[in-house]
């Protein structure tokens, strides 16, 4: 093993101008994209709705590869698995709030049913 090469050697993988440039615009596309989708009103919502995560999706991608530099390689294992894990840690939180959010709604609405109706009532 090279001395220079083990001592040099980060573990870190830099990128080259052409990579973060081919990242950047690849960003700006798919930033401009789906403003597009929603300032023109071309689709319909439920399609709009899903480009714009579609979008966002990828852009994602294109942030961890572009700029974080991850990749399937063994050195950045450790990196993708602690990245899919606070994913999904984040996916629990937001869906859950979302769910009990939803629950409160139904049963708010229920009630402000019954009280409405109950109002000649109660006086």
């Amino acid at each position: 093993m090279d001395h220079d090469a083990a001592i040099n050697h980060t573990g870190a993988s830099k990128g080259t101008l052409s990579s973060y440039l081919t990242g950047f615009v690849l960003a700006i596309v798919l930033t401009i994209i789906p403003f597009w989708l929603v300032m023109s009103g071309t689709l319909s919502r439920g399609a709009t709705i899903a480009a714009v995560f579609a979008a966002a999706t990828v852009q994602i991608l294109v942030h961890l590869h572009y700029f974080l530099h991850l990749d399937r390689s063994s050195e950045e294992q450790w990196n993708v698995m602690a990245i899919a894990f606070t994913a999904i840690a984040v996916v629990v939180v937001i869906g859950g709030s979302v769910w009990i959010m939803v629950n409160l709604h139904e049963r708010m609405a229920d009630t402000a049913l019954l009280i409405h109706a109950l109002r000649p009532l109660i006086g």
